[in-house]
């Protein structure tokens, strides 16, 4: 089961998500009995929004993002129609979430039958069980000592970038830092399944964290308490320790995103992926850091099978090839089933116009439990690498650490690719991803385990400025 991309390739076959942090024993869901269905809908007829007025349900900084890269609005951008929601929520159920990309409504019912007046609803396509309540769960919300201070053993004289140095100068993203590009004025949304202790840490606290927001039914009493796997990430980017560890974009701001259901394996996961990912858009975000990735569900129930990594076929993946057409980059984990069965890209690691990145080694060679490519319909993935064996983070527990995962490689990415926005903000975001694509060391025979390789982020900033100048001639 592929919960998490955190996955240490030692422990891959003996664990499966990779988890390595200590619950408690598992106890009783009350929830049970209980059902989540997808209902999707035929129109947005009857809407009391227009694309004349968007302002109503987008924010201005999203607004602004598509006029600058010239990006029209189109109906996927209209809330579901608020009368087609409240006729459902008149059903007896409980309205979990939306999704204005896919037209659809999260219904949760204790009793399938009252799905099937719903489907009779005129204005119904189809209703789908993406999530049924497991019997018994673990406690995740559990508060966890944290360390004050950094130990003085991991403190690098030699280096500003401390433990963290390797993975971004073998991009050689500090020489981004060192022009001043370290994502100021860029926003960052981290789609994660929990940001444990992030509001607590001292490391973290110069952080410019603008707002959580937890997707998962039922919701989490705080992102802050839930699993590190999300604070490990945000570190990787976010952090500014001098000589401790500084992230590849300090100076961004970032949204804190829940949406990865640890006590399963469900399709409706990626439900809550498209919700965040909308949210992400209509807050303004400029970039998507997703560490996260689906293929084996629950008792194989929805399971994928290979023949849909083609961008489209899942929801997940429909919904993270939309994120370019709303004026932001999405960068996703490969996946790490290299080692495994299924050897083959996550989802939503397959979208179209995204950036999505393998792990490498810090000898800069394969790591063996990173996803290959390509997808099903021939595109080359992943599009690039980056150090994610081992990579250097900081843990729900404030102290630096070392882990495994495309989760750790996509975001040591995803702040980079801030920093070169940041210098190039008139460039749309397909323009940037082909520019990172572009100037990468396996650009010229771009393969399915490394793509078009290792990014040069400096040789980029230089491409890119110099074809602003040719330009502006």
């Amino acid at each position: 089961m592929q919960r998490f991309l955190l996955i240490c390739f030692i422990l891959m076959t003996a664990t499966g998500n990779g988890w390595t942090q200590n619950r408690g024993i598992k106890k009783r869901n009350k929830e049970c009995p209980s059902f989540i269905y997808r209902v999707t809908l035929r129109d947005k007829q009857n809407s009391p929004y227009s694309l004349n007025h968007p302002t109503r349900f987008l924010s201005r900084r999203s607004v602004e993002r598509r006029k600058r890269q010239g990006l029209p609005l189109d109906s996927t951008d209209l809330p579901v129609t608020p009368k087609y929601v409240r006729q459902i929520e008149t059903e007896k159920v409980n309205i979990v979430g939306t999704s204005r990309w896919n037209n659809t409504v999260l219904v949760q019912v204790k009793d399938t039958n009252e799905m099937a007046r719903i489907s009779k609803l005129p204005y119904v396509a189809l209703c789908k069980k993406v999530w049924q309540a497991p019997d018994s769960i673990e406690p995740t919300a559990i508060k966890t000592k944290y360390e004050e201070h950094f130990h003085e053993w991991d403190s690098i004289g030699q280096t500003p970038f401390g433990r963290a140095d390797l993975q971004i100068k073998s991009l050689q993203g500090h020489r981004l830092h060192s022009i001043d590009l370290k994502g100021e004025g860029m926003v960052i949304a981290v789609l994660d399944g929990g940001f444990k202790n992030v509001n607590q840490i001292p490391a973290f606290q110069k952080v410019n964290i603008k707002g959580t927001k937890d997707f998962i039914y039922p919701h989490s009493p705080s992102v802050y308490y839930e699993l590190d796997h999300g604070t490990k990430v945000l570190s990787v980017m976010a952090i500014q320790e001098p000589h401790y560890y500084i992230g590849t974009a300090p100076e961004a701001s970032y949204w804190l995103l829940r949406c990865e259901d640890p006590q399963s394996e469900q399709e409706v996961e990626e439900d809550y992926w498209a919700m965040a990912a909308e949210f992400a858009d209509s807050a303004g975000c400029d970039i998507i850091n997703s560490s996260l990735g689906y293929n084996d569900f629950d008792k194989g129930f929805g399971s994928h099978k290979l023949w849909q990594l083609d961008g489209h076929s899942t929801l997940i993946s429909h919904s993270a090839s939309m994120v370019a057409k709303k004026g932001m980059i999405l960068v996703n984990s490969a996946g790490n089933t290299g080692m495994g069965p299924w050897k083959k890209l996550t989802f939503p690691a397959d979208a179209e116009d995204c950036l999505t990145v393998g792990a490498v080694t810090d000898l800069l060679t394969n790591a063996p439990f990173s996803s290959v490519g390509p997808t099903q319909d021939g595109r080359v993935k992943p599009d690039v690498v980056a150090i994610g064996s081992p990579a250097a983070v900081v843990t729900g527990r404030g102290s630096i650490a070392q882990d495994m995962g495309t989760s750790f490689a996509a975001p040591v990415i995803c702040g980079l690719v801030a920093c070169l926005w940041q210098s190039m903000p008139e460039k749309t975001a397909l323009e940037i991803m082909e520019l990172i694509r572009q100037t990468s060391n396996n650009q010229e025979h771009p393969d399915n385990i490394y793509g078009y390789g290792l990014p040069n982020f400096w040789r980029a900033y230089m491409i890119g400025k110099m074809k602003e100048t040719q330009g502006n001639d």
